[in-house]
Parts: C-alpha cells; structure tokens; sequence
C-alpha cells in the first residue's frame, strides 16, 4: 500500500456521524440545489416499502433534505410497485424511459434510467433489498457532495454479515468484493485500492458527472463507474462514507459466480479500452457452470456473459 493510497483514504473517508440531516437541508437550500433519490427494484415487496418511506418520510417530509424518491421497477411480477407507491415514492417502469432507445435488462440499466427519470442535482443510488434500513444511508452519502466541492462521486462502506437465514454471522457478506473484485483493482487501478466497498450498491453524485459516464447494464456497472470517473477525473474525486452495517438477502454460489464472470468481463474491456491489456481472441460470452440435477447426473449450465452498456445519458439527451 503506497503512502498516496493511505492518505487518499484518510482525507476521503467519512462516517455518518459527522453528518446533521437538518444542517445538510440548510446548505442544499442555501446552495439551490435538488436532491433525487433512485431505488432500482426488482420484486422487492418484502423491503422496497420500508426503504422507499425511510426516506419519502424521515427526509423528505420531515427534513426537506430529499426532493424526490424515485422507484425504477424493473417488471417487478409481486407488488413491489404497488407498495413503493403507498410508501409514498414515485414508481417508473424501467422500459417505459426513453422507450425509443428499446429495452435493456440489468441492474445498470435500471440505474441509468433512474438519472433519466429524475432532475435531482445530486442523485442517490440504493439497493430495494436493504433489511436494517435508515436515514444514514442517504445522509452519509450526500454529507461530502454538500460539504466539499471536490467531491463528486460517493460511495457506501459497511460491515456486511452474512445472512444465513437461522443465523446472522458479523461478518463473511461481500464475497465477490473479497474474491474477485478488490484483487483486480489492487493489481490494475491501485488508485482505487482505498475503497473498502467498491461495489457497494448506495452512492451518489453530481448529475454532470453521472450524465457524462456509460452506465454498463449488469452486474458489472459498479466497477465500470469508478474505472471510469478515475480515468476521466481522478481519483480524488471520489469518497467514501462509512454507513456502519447493511444486511440484506444474500445470494447463492452459483449466481455469485454469475455476477463475478460479468464484473470480470468489465474489468477485461476496460484495460483493452485504455491499452493495457491486447487480446488475441475475444472474450467467452458464455458462462458453463457444472450442475448436478435431481437424478443426480451432472451436466453443465450455459449462462449468457455479455456485458452492453448503455452511453453518457448527455448524449442520449442532446
């Protein structure tokens, strides 16, 4: 670790507790600016209501700190919209934003829609899925957007349990952090390497900066935003604020290997996009994972691992 790592992480990292919600609502008020917050969801009925109304009511209503809380339903086949509306947020189907672009599926694609969908100034990213859901995630991650103006970029770190079901172990959440995510960024982008969480689902950022970066649409967007905003700014404007612990449902193996293929499929582009890296055939688009079924014969699974994405919104806009 160089000393240019430690003291990005000590000048760039914050926790909640050294964010007011009400002395944040005065400075965005002074400063005329607007607040969004977008919520990608995809049938979260079980937690899409407490996390939409935390922040429709403990920050909206009674602070005046966000503006709007937007809900992109992603075809949500439960009743994640209908309860996201009585929570008082407002809910936009995914495919119906900018219909004529067509249709895109993944979790980036929900978020790009989201900055499309909304006029925020500063925008809000959180996940649906959140189980210990509160105020601070919003708060924390505006706090450096509102109180340093060289901040432009925010990400959440936390302690992630992991959810077992029966129990709740304080750590062992975030394997494809651990495993896959942070060895690459160590060895390629070690500008990066400060960041506790670098794929954290909750951050935020200026509208300008956001409209101006390709939003990939999977699993992969996280890394592809903050490889991407270093490349073009630096990566001092970027910060991280400390939101303590999140639990949410975590996901099996199989599909953690999934999101991994798809987050190293990014990570292999944008070396090649920056000329790091010269590859002599192209990438495998098809992800085989070995499945036993009920006979218990073993055969083997094909899963699509093509990352698209979708360009800076400005330009879509123009």
């Amino acid at each position: 670790m160089t000393d240019r790592t430690v003291d990005r992480f000590t000048a760039r990292t914050w926790s909640h507790h050294d964010f007011d919600a009400d002395a944040l609502a005065a400075e965005k008020r002074a400063r005329s600016l607007t607040v969004s917050v977008v919520i990608p969801a995809l049938d979260e009925e079980a937690t899409v209501g407490t996390v939409a109304g935390t922040f429709v009511e403990e920050l909206g209503h009674r602070v005046g700190l966000v503006d709007e809380v937007v809900v992109v339903d992603a075809g949500s086949t439960d009743r994640t919209a209908e309860v996201a509306r009585a929570a008082g947020a407002r809910v936009v189907q995914q495919d119906a934003i900018l219909p004529e672009l067509g249709p895109g599926r993944g979790k980036g694609e929900a978020l790009w829609k989201g900055v499309a969908a909304t006029a925020g100034d500063l925008v809000c990213f959180v996940d649906a899925d959140i189980v210990d859901v509160g105020p601070r995630f919003v708060v924390g991650l505006l706090g450096p957007l509102l109180e340093d103006p060289g901040v432009h970029y925010v990400k959440a770190t936390y302690d992630r349990p992991l959810d077992l079901g029966h129990e709740l172990r304080p750590t062992g959440g975030g394997r494809v952090t651990e495993l896959l995510a942070r060895p690459v960024i160590d060895a390629f982008w070690p500008e990066l390497a400060w960041l506790a969480q670098p794929l954290s689902g909750e951050y935020a950022g200026r509208r300008a900066l956001l409209e101006s970066l390709p939003f990939v649409h999977g699993y992969g967007v996280e890394l592809g935003l903050l490889v991407d905003i270093a490349a073009m700014h630096g990566a001092d404007v970027i910060a991280q604020v400390d939101l303590g612990r999140r639990v949410h449902v975590h996901q099996p193996l199989d599909a953690l290997g999934r999101m991994a293929a798809e987050i190293l499929h990014v990570a292999v582009d944008r070396l090649s996009r920056q000329g790091r890296l010269v590859l002599t055939d192209p990438l495998a688009r098809d992800l085989l994972q070995p499945v036993r079924d009920l006979t218990g014969q073993l055969h083997l699974e094909r899963h699509p691992i093509a990352p698209s994405e979708r360009p800076p919104l400005r330009d879509v806009l123009r």
